[in-house]
């Protein structure tokens, strides 16, 4: 049993996750110049893009929102440029995202009688991981003949690999700022303790997730470290990481946000305010679907390049994804685990002394009982023995 505590990590458990990735996502934004020349047409102004974004977290059609979505721009009509509002081109991402939250809590609410179609749901997703593996076996060919064409395309192939290498370095000195001062900072304020102390302890398991590239891999040796060298008591571990493992994705969210203005940029597109909050809120919330399993974050790539209305043209990203995702997954185990420490700080301080007397064992010495005397004939008399048989009495007759 967890004790009189176990209902309390679950409202706290998400609060790790939720911050840190969010961190990510911003960190992810800030840390990619621009140098995307603006359009010439004027930009939205920033209410109608906040109230764009709050349209679009409600849509009025489901079916309609796979592959529309609200917006205001502007019309050029008799050399002027006219402000309008409605429907484009263009999936709603974050209505799906949103309805799909909300159709979940209610099925959770259900009980028993929603299992059924959270099963359905399951199933339905683990066929599509499969699918998924399948074409990830002709990934490499593919990735070979679509980098060989954009090559091919491309006028400055030496401009174009320097843009490329800026974007691998901009993620891992992100994912390193993350890793090594915000996620320890984070763990130093709340918990008053060596971060880095609590790093050492998990060094095997970030050295395996760096050469597996899978969070899921890596769970079973992360939670034994985690429990036996920084004292994170069991049921915490097991609750935390196996859901850290889906949720938690500091890395991926990070590394979507950098991946979507890497597009951007090598298209020529303008990115202004709105689109960024966009990306952000997008990248937090996709990276909570991601898998576990290498370049999982690619898969989601596509939900933020629609949300923001960008090409999905994701071969370069793909080329190097190799490199990104190995950093990617170390991020995203490390947040699990300083998750974890914090929320064994949150019930060691949180945890009620407890009411119920401790039994103390107490020695006391008592000297043997006497040996009664043995009362019998009078006539008789007892003679002792040797120890040996001290056990025995031998009685002789006085008569």
């Amino acid at each position: 049993m967890l004790g009189p505590f176990s209902a309390r990590p679950g409202p706290r458990a998400s609060d790790p996750a939720a911050v840190t990735t969010t961190i990510g996502t911003a960190a992810g934004n800030a840390s990619v110049p621009s140098d995307v020349s603006q359009d010439t047409a004027p930009s939205k102004e920033v209410l109608d893009s906040f109230l764009d974004l709050v349209r679009n977290l409600f849509p009025s059609n489901l079916v309609s929102a796979t592959f529309r979505s609200y917006s205001t721009y502007y019309t050029k009509e008799n050399g002027t440029y006219v402000k309008a509002e409605g429907e484009v081109e263009g999936m709603n991402i974050l209505g799906l995202v949103v309805f799909a939250i909300a159709f979940g809590v209610c099925l959770r609410k259900l009980g028993p009688e929603g299992e059924l179609l959270i099963r359905f749901f399951n199933s339905f997703n683990d066929a599509t991981m499969v699918l998924v593996s399948w074409i990830m076996w002709y990934a490499p060919v593919g990735i070979l003949f679509l980098v060989a064409s954009k090559i091919a395309e491309g006028d400055d192939v030496g401009k174009l690999f320097a843009k490329l290498g800026k974007y691998i370095l901009c993620c891992l000195l992100g994912h390193a700022i993350h890793g090594l001062l915000v996620l320890p900072l984070i763990y130093f304020l709340f918990t008053r303790k060596n971060p880095y102390r609590f790093l050492w302890g998990i060094v095997t398991p970030l050295a395996t997730a760096f050469g597996t590239a899978s969070s899921s891999a890596t769970l079973p040796l992360m939670m034994k470290c985690v429990e036996e060298k920084n004292g994170v008591s069991k049921h915490i571990c097991r609750f935390i990481l196996p859901i850290g493992a889906t949720v938690n994705m500091d890395g991926a969210a990070l590394f979507q946000c950098v991946a979507a203005v890497f597009i951007a940029q090598n298209k020529q597109l303008p990115l202004d305010f709105v689109k960024i909050i966009t990306i952000l809120v997008t990248a937090t919330a996709s990276s909570v679907g991601a898998a576990g399993i290498p370049a999982g974050g690619v898969l989601t790539l596509a939900i933020i390049l629609e949300a923001v209305g960008l090409p999905v043209d994701i071969s370069w990203i793909l080329a190097v994804d190799w490199l990104v995702d190995r950093s990617c997954t170390v991020l995203n185990v490390e947040g699990d685990a300083f998750g974890a420490g914090l929320l064994q700080h949150y019930v060691d301080r949180t945890k009620p002394a407890s009411s119920v007397p401790q039994l103390v064992e107490v020695k006391t010495c008592v000297d043997p009982m006497p040996v009664p005397f043995e009362e019998g004939n009078p006539l008789l008399k007892s003679y002792p023995r040797p120890a040996a048989d001290a056990d025995r009495l031998e009685k002789e007759s006085v008569m």
